[in-house]
């Protein structure tokens, strides 16, 4: 529950901070550089370094990657179809393909399936969601920006990417088995800890919700698809391949709701980066969170009709 109230509160101090005269207006892309070039690559360092690997890791990671591309194949079909603007089809892809797995997903699951739950949703979102949005998403974003770039230029933007390149040092420690503790432990959890407070302040100070926002068919188009339409696919792939049952059963339920979470705190953060309709994807994350505690209590109801 704390957890929930610190998300909620972080995102109306943003808005508070918005009247205020003195704070300065550029102060979100400030905040953006300082998720991505600190916080970020912290997080990697920290949790993809001592995970376990294992090929029984497979269909929890496949959720996020299920996902995303999903998004980029239907928002990239229906832009093209109906002749959306770039920017507009680049946000709802990063958006509408990125749960938020992490933060909001973690006590979520852990309150409802307890520590062996939680087990899973770190799988869904350590090697899926945080390497999807370090890698996928970051090529999305330089496709659908406002500067046309060569596929070498976008490889090259991945590349230097500070979390994907953060992730791969992980790996990499994780590989040879070099445990990061001590000092070093504490200062990167001291960093991480930062994320959520900062990056949904960085969200609510975007927020500026009129009638007009709310009336946006692309709001509710990225919500529609990521709060009822992704996890459905999710709860029919996972259930025709699992026929869940004992501990399988744990992962479908685990997999179906990490799947309807609402959109990453991080999609807003690229998309704002890349120029990729800020507000829009402001309110798909300010917006979208508070409205999938209804949308999940649905699909917990839904998945204990079927345990």
């Amino acid at each position: 529950m704390s957890n929930i109230l610190l998300v909620l509160s972080s995102i109306l101090v943003g808005v508070f901070l918005q009247r205020i005269k003195e704070f300065p207006t550029d102060a979100p892309k400030a905040l953006n550089a300082y998720l991505i070039y600190v916080v970020l690559p912290a997080v990697s360092l920290l949790y993809i370094s001592k995970l376990e690997l294992s090929p029984s890791l497979l269909l929890p990671i496949s959720v996020a990657w299920i996902i995303f591309s999903l998004s980029w194949v239907l928002f990239g079909y229906l832009g093209k179809k109906l002749g959306w603007k770039r920017n507009t089809i680049g946000c709802l892809i990063i958006c509408g393909g990125l749960s938020n797995t992490g933060f909001v997903g973690y006590p979520i699951i852990e309150a409802i399936y307890g520590a062996e739950g939680l087990k899973i949703a770190v799988l869904v979102d350590q090697p899926g969601s945080f390497l999807v949005v370090s890698s996928l998403a970051i090529i999305v974003a330089s496709l659908y920006g406002a500067e046309k770039m060569r596929k070498r230029d976008i490889s090259k933007r991945m590349l230097v990417f500070p979390p994907f390149l953060f992730f791969l040092m992980a790996l990499l420690l994780n590989v040879f088995q070099v445990e990061i503790r001590g000092v070093v432990q504490e200062i990167l959890e001291s960093f991480a800890a930062t994320l959520t407070p900062i990056a949904l302040i960085a969200v609510g100070l975007q927020i500026k919700i009129k009638l007009n926002d709310i009336k946006d068919n692309f709001l509710w188009y990225g919500l529609i698809h990521k709060l009822l339409l992704v996890p459905t696919v999710i709860f029919l792939v996972y259930f025709w391949l699992l026929r869940p049952e004992g501990e399988q059963n744990l992962i479908f339920k685990v997999s179906v709701m990490e799947a309807a979470m609402a959109p990453m705190i991080t999609s807003s953060i690229i998309a704002t980066n890349y120029n990729l309709r800020p507000k829009l994807a402001s309110l798909l994350v300010g917006i979208g969170i508070p409205l999938s505690f209804l949308t999940l209590t649905g699909w917990y109801y839904l998945l204990e009709y079927f345990r």
